[in-house]
């Protein structure tokens, strides 16, 4: 801990995720007005002691819209990474421990599934289930699961060649027993580090598709949503592209310099180099 709190990155990006976090939790419970509630009579007023920081083309509050915005970049970057994670680092360990035309396999499938992005997987699943939060979330997830089954299985191979797995087979430990105890807690610190970066990509990706109007579907809140409506008012009033920008860009930075910081916390050679 000590030394988590001398690293620079670390302690920025945990503030940033710490804040994102706490505005979610926040929005919860509280928010300065419904962020659905429109009020003709205030739109596209400026930031006042009523409306912090003003008011849209509907009226409706930004500030109340961005607290409950990061509940949705959340839910999506939770839920679409655990996809990645649960299924990817699953196909990746099998790959690595059983080799052969089981890893040719599995690898180009995983390789077939990552020639999709998540934008073409999400056009595709809008025309067939309609656009919303679901459909992000399965899109963003089945592009995550190739990520992390290719960096699992280059971590898993070089583990594998380690003498204790060596020793571990010769004291008669089965291929699934050597992955649960040994192959994953030594590959566990590079796909933590993964995990902060695919949770800002997914943020990224969410807000692509809510701007794109496959996400998030009024009256749920989402920044890349209040990206797209802002569009139209940016001579009139730039601001309301301002905040849900800001918001997207904290977000994304706060994470990826988390992921840097736990990296060099994790692999000691890399912040002995620095």
């Amino acid at each position: 801990m000590k030394q988590a709190l001398r690293h620079p990155s670390f302690v920025f990006g945990a503030l940033l995720v710490l804040l994102l976090a706490a505005a979610a939790l926040l929005s919860l419970v509280w928010s300065p007005y419904p962020p659905a509630d429109i009020d003709i009579a205030n739109k596209l007023s400026g930031p006042s002691a009523a409306h912090w920081l003003g008011t849209d083309s509907l009226g409706r509050d930004i500030a109340s819209q961005l607290l409950v915005g990061a509940q949705t970049s959340i839910v999506v970057g939770v839920v679409a990474v655990a996809i990645g994670v649960l299924f990817g680092v699953a196909i990746g360990c099998v790959a690595a421990a059983k080799r052969g035309w089981i890893e040719e396999l599995l690898m180009r499938g995983s390789d077939f599934t990552f020639a999709f992005p998540a934008l073409l997987t999400a056009i595709m699943l809008t025309a067939i289930y309609g656009p919303g939060l679901l459909t992000s979330i399965v899109a963003i997830g089945i592009f995550n699961i190739p990520v992390f089954a290719r960096l699992a299985r280059a971590a898993a191979h070089g583990v594998w060649s380690r003498d204790y797995v060596l020793a571990a087979r010769a004291a008669g430990k089965g291929t699934w027993r050597i992955t649960t105890d040994h192959v994953l807690p030594n590959i566990a610190n590079v796909l933590i580090v993964q995990v902060t970066i695919q949770f800002a990509l997914a943020i990224l990706a969410e807000a692509a598709l809510s701007y794109l109007g496959l996400g998030t579907q009024p009256p749920q809140p989402s920044w890349g949503r209040m990206l797209n409506e802002a569009q139209t008012m940016m001579f009139q009033a730039p601001l309301l592209a301002v905040y849900p920008g800001v918001a997207i860009a904290l977000a994304v930075l706060g994470l990826n310099l988390l992921g840097d910081g736990l990296r060099d916390l994790l692999d000691p050679k890399l912040a002995r180099q620095r």
